[in-house]
């Protein structure tokens, strides 16, 4: 399959979320990116094992911030996922997450949410939307001030 983008769409970095499951951090981070960054980097996020359904918890802690993830689900880490991002944070995935050269990999030390209460959850997500607002001051620089 061909596709092809205009130079908007080449110049908007792509960013991939993985953790095992994808049903709590990678997708706390997915919406927080999606909403600091209003449509200007794609998102996207995997897992290496997904779960079932998005975690109960991290749904009603991303609720807490005017967020809502209900309609996200788990999906399967590709390598096509991987190739076609410019940045890849893993969260708790190891060496499950495939490499390829050029790509801007972090792995991010998170505690995972699953099986803990909103209440556990809510530190996991205020550790995750400091990090997505310096990640987007990183891939999205302050445009300079128009003239007056």
């Amino acid at each position: 399959m061909t596709t092809t983008s205009t130079h908007e769409d080449a110049a908007k970095p792509s960013v991939l979320f993985v953790c095992v499951h994808n049903a709590g951090r990678s997708q706390m981070a997915a919406a927080y990116l999606q909403h600091f960054a209003q449509g200007r980097i794609e998102v996207l996020s995997a897992g290496s094992q997904p779960a079932d359904r998005i975690n109960p918890s991290a749904v009603a802690a991303m609720a807490e911030e005017g967020i809502d993830i209900t309609g996200h689900t788990p999906k399967i880490l590709t390598e096509d996922a991987v190739k076609a991002s410019d940045v890849v944070i893993t969260m708790g995935c190891g060496d499950e997450c495939p490499y390829f050269p050029g790509k801007r990999y972090e792995d991010w030390v998170l505690e995972d949410p699953a099986g803990k209460g909103v209440e556990s959850v809510r530190p996991i997500r205020d550790e995750i939307r400091a990090r997505i607002q310096h990640l987007v001051g990183e891939l999205l620089p302050a445009e300079p001030a128009s003239a007056p």
